[in-house]
């Protein structure tokens, strides 16, 4: 119901609205030869959920207005203007790192349900404009102010300043992902569409990569690479049309993603301790309390720390459910256990949750009024009207909120589910996993996760976990866990390994390689692909992208993924992956499963 007001109500004011804004915007900022060119009011194509499978045209699925969408089209744009200054400009490692950290941050907020607020979408447009304009006067060149008006040259902040945010609206629409392809033209499809991937892919590994910024954790060539894919694929930079090329900037990209899934795995152990199996409560307890969800677990851990003593529990909920299994964390007091499940659920959770909540990352969904005057945001996460936490040091206003909230009552139902099962704690007892292989008991690995949704198909990857032989074992990770991990105790153990294995986050992906990477030395094959390992991916938004990309630049083959294929990969690009690396749609579990454990 609110998904369709939501949609009503922008219909409506469009249709009032119904009134150019062009001839209040200084004419230096249009491409005269792109006026006449038709571009929708909205065009967003970057989720799983987008609308009828092609794209969102009058308001995302996500609760994302044309507006936003429009001026998230436009920071991508000038962060392109930026890489081919930064390109051009032959950056020593710390303006590279400055440049690259600064990338990175702006293009995780243009990630599916990261930022809604177009105030500070301006402000990171004004800063890339003020920041490209720095580099140009490195470099004593000036980019043209448009290559057949796709482009557009905003000048400095201050220009920015001046136009509203609806007038940059309009400008965005200009640059958007429909003007991209027709930009390109027919013959060009093919182009717009690998383009598209190594944008969405870049979106995802920028998120990593500022995850492991936030431990403190920065690696300057992540930095350059991202820099480097962008302006491969900038109108003013490379401006690669070459397929072959482009899907080699793909693959760079996806082994970007394995460094920074890897400086992430680093940072996280380092300052929370390693992976290790641990019980986590999945209720809640009588008292104050607050809820944590996105990603990122150092504010998680900050806020535990801060609420140590004040009879405060600190609930994870979401992709934070691996918390449990870090040790740094399981032995603080505050730490309550883990609340509700993956992000779709969270608009009726956090309204029964009655304490303060907090958006550390993504995934943000619009917020009811039952609890939007209880809802925090942090980092590169905003909505309008939504409280923002600019520091960690604001973190003390959740304490005091929660004391001054009703309490939680106990759960009536208390439940338990084991995570904490990365790469250290598997590898740990790798000896007697192999064994296991050698003697039959174990005969396949299967890796089935990613991100979950809505989608009534996304039920296939609970069919998969509950059909899959009594010989396997399941590596699974990120929020797609919920489909089925209420079945980790029925699924048993061999010999006494789980067959249910929690690996952690989405970006645990890479203890899901680490482990398939060990088992392949121990049993001295040479690829992964010789393991009776299969995959099953499901996918939502661009975090997802990188992580696939990165299976493909692993040669990982033989790839599941659902439970629809991206929007934005063409028929042409699919039947290329479909070639080298045998990726394919989900079909249905039993068909499947028969399919890819033949193997």
């Amino acid at each position: 119901i609110s998904f369709l007001f939501i949609m009503l109500k922008n219909i409506i004011y469009q249709t009032i609205k119904n009134k150019s804004v062009w001839n209040n915007v200084p004419k230096y900022y249009i491409s005269s030869t792109n006026m006449n060119k038709s571009c929708t009011e909205m065009f967003c194509m970057q989720c799983e959920q987008t609308d009828n499978g092609t794209g969102c045209t009058t308001v995302g699925v996500c609760s994302k207005t044309p507006e936003v969408a429009s001026l998230q089209d436009l920071l991508v744009d000038q962060l392109k203007r930026l890489s081919v200054y930064a390109t051009k400009a032959n950056l020593d490692e710390t303006d590279m790192t400055n440049v690259g950290h600064f990338t990175a941050k702006a293009m995780f907020s243009t990630m599916t349900n990261v930022n809604f607020d177009g105030e500070r979408m301006k402000d990171e447009i004004k800063e890339t404009v003020d920041f490209a304009e720095q580099l140009s006067k490195k470099t004593n060149e000036k980019l043209p102010e448009t290559i057949d008006g796709v482009t557009v040259n905003l000048g400095n902040s201050s220009d920015v300043s001046k136009l509203s945010l609806d007038e940059l609206a309009q400008l965005g629409r200009k640059v958007g992902v429909d003007a991209r392809k027709e930009y390109l033209g027919e013959e060009g499809v093919d182009v717009w569409s690998a383009r598209e991937l190594i944008t969405y892919g870049i979106k995802g590994v920028s998120a990593y990569s500022d995850h492991a910024s936030e431990l403190d954790l920065q690696d300057p060539t992540v930095y350059k690479s991202l820099v480097e894919g962008l302006n491969a694929i900038s109108t003013f930079g490379k401006d690669e049309t070459d397929l072959n090329n482009l899907l080699g900037v793909a693959l760079d990209i996806g082994a970007t993603n394995v460094r920074a899934m890897q400086m992430l795995d680093e940072a996280h152990t380092k300052k929370f301790g390693p992976m290790t199996p641990a019980e986590v409560n999945w209720g809640t307890k009588e008292g104050p309390g607050i809820l944590v969800s996105g990603h990122d677990i150092r504010d998680f851990y900050e806020i535990c720390k801060l609420a140590e003593g004040t009879g405060v529990k600190v609930y994870s909920h979401g992709e934070l459910l691996p918390v449990g299994g870090r040790p740094e964390i399981n032995k603080l007091s505050s730490y309550g256990g883990h609340y509700g499940g993956p992000w779709q659920l969270q608009r009726t959770e956090f309204s029964m949750f009655p304490g303060p909540i907090v958006l550390t990352t993504n995934c943000l969904m619009e917020p009811r009024k039952s609890y939007k005057n209880r809802l925090f945001t942090r980092s590169t996460v905003g909505f309008p009207g939504v409280k923002h936490l600019k520091t960690r040091a604001d973190f003390k206003q959740l304490i005091d909120m929660a004391l001054l909230c009703p309490p939680l009552k106990a759960s009536i139902e208390q439940k338990k589910v084991t995570t904490g099962f990365g790469h250290q704690a598997v590898l740990g007892v790798a000896d007697k996993i192999v064994q296991a292989v050698k003697d039959g008991a174990i005969k396949n690995f299967l890796v089935a996760g990613g991100c979950d949704g809505s989608s009534g198909e996304r039920s296939y990857f609970r069919d998969v976990a509950l059909q899959a032989p009594k010989d396997s074992v399941i590596l699974t990770l990120g929020c797609g866990k919920y489909r089925f991990l209420d079945q980790q105790e029925n699924l048993g153990t061999i010999g006494g390994i789980p067959r249910l294995l929690d690996v952690g986050q989405c970006n645990d992906a890479y203890s899901a390689v680490v482990i398939a990477n060990a088992l392949k030395d121990a049993f001295n094959l040479n690829s992964i692909n010789e393991l009776p390992l299969s995959f099953y991916i499901s996918w939502y938004e661009q975090k997802a992208v990188a992580v696939l990309l990165s299976l493909l630049h692993l040669g990982v083959q033989n790839i599941k993924l659902g439970p629809t294929l991206p929007a934005f990969v063409s028929p042409n690009i699919l039947s290329v992956l479909v070639d080298k690396f045998n990726i394919s749609p989900i079909s249905n579990a039993a068909d499947d499963l028969k399919q890819l454990l033949s193997k």
